[in-house]
């Protein structure tokens, strides 16, 4: 097994791309790149390149201040009804 290999991780049918390997409690494990989850490699198996689909990722720019702005926003909205047009409904 090397980087940059695909492999399958044959319980879930997990393939992705090895993007590092480790040794720990005498186990050997890879990480791949779909779940950016360790792997048991003893579970791994190569897979072919047709089953692998790369990874991208699409990061959104948030912005802290605009969404406290959007909370103040909701309860100054909330303080601020006018309930003068609402009529009362019922029978009497």
């Amino acid at each position: 097994m090397q980087l940059g290999e695909i492999y399958k991780y044959m319980p879930t049918s997990t393939v992705g791309k090895v993007l590092d390997m480790r040794d720990s409690d005498g186990k050997s494990w890879a990480l791949l790149d779909f779940t950016g989850l360790w792997y048991d490699t003893s579970m791994l198996v190569p897979a072919d390149a047709s089953e692998y689909k790369e990874v991208k990722f699409k990061y959104r720019k948030t912005d802290f201040q605009t969404g406290v702005k959007s909370i103040e926003d909701i309860i100054r909205e909330k303080e601020e009804v006018d309930i003068s047009e609402f009529t009362p409904s019922g029978g009497g």
